[in-house]
């Protein structure tokens, strides 16, 4: 597997992988895709089946902010990126069905994590549906309840965050 962040070019790629992911309510369109890219590329983790870069599989994306929680306006203006912001959000953990559960998406996350703390950020923070807060708390991730500040696609979200020091996570890049 092949990983590296998103350039314009990656547009239709992304946009058939969300497509494949999240229903039509949930799922953000090419052309809020292409603004995303524009304001944070470097905010995509991309993982390709091999090397040539063919197929998109998985990727994770979300921009950076100094607003503590997450909230359905970013989803929708990419130009509230702040690459100096404190906190990294996770806007979408998306694998094509066929390679789901062999690791990929932890991968990704794994690797969004490391990069946040490389860049000096806080943590981390997205939401998620009940049926995965146990997924993410494997990673460090702390469930902090159903959110009032998202109901994106008319869905309950939990919010988790993942904070720097203090729970004691160790993340392998391998």
């Amino acid at each position: 597997m092949f990983i590296r962040n998103a350039t314009i070019d990656d547009i239709d790629k992304v946009a058939a992988v969300e497509s494949e992911c999240f229903p039509v309510t949930e799922a953000a369109t090419k052309e809020e895709f292409a603004e995303r890219i524009k304001y944070y590329g470097n905010h995509f983790w991309l993982m390709f089946d091999n090397d040539k870069e063919e197929k998109l599989i998985a990727f994770v994306d979300g921009f950076v902010t100094n607003e503590a929680d997450l909230t359905d306006e970013m989803y929708e203006k990419a130009d509230m990126h702040n690459e100096n912001g404190e906190w990294q959000m996770i806007f979408g953990v998306n694998t094509i069905p066929k390679y789901r559960k062999k690791g990929y998406a932890g991968e990704l996350i794994k690797r969004a994590i490391n990069d946040a703390k490389e860049q000096g950020r806080k943590g981390l923070v997205l939401t998620c549906k009940q049926g995965l807060v146990a997924y993410y708390k494997k990673f460090g991730f702390v469930d902090e309840g159903v959110t009032d500040k998202s109901v994106h696609g008319n869905v309950i979200w939990h919010q988790m965050r993942f904070t720097f020091g203090g729970q004691g996570v160790i993340i392998s890049n391998g």
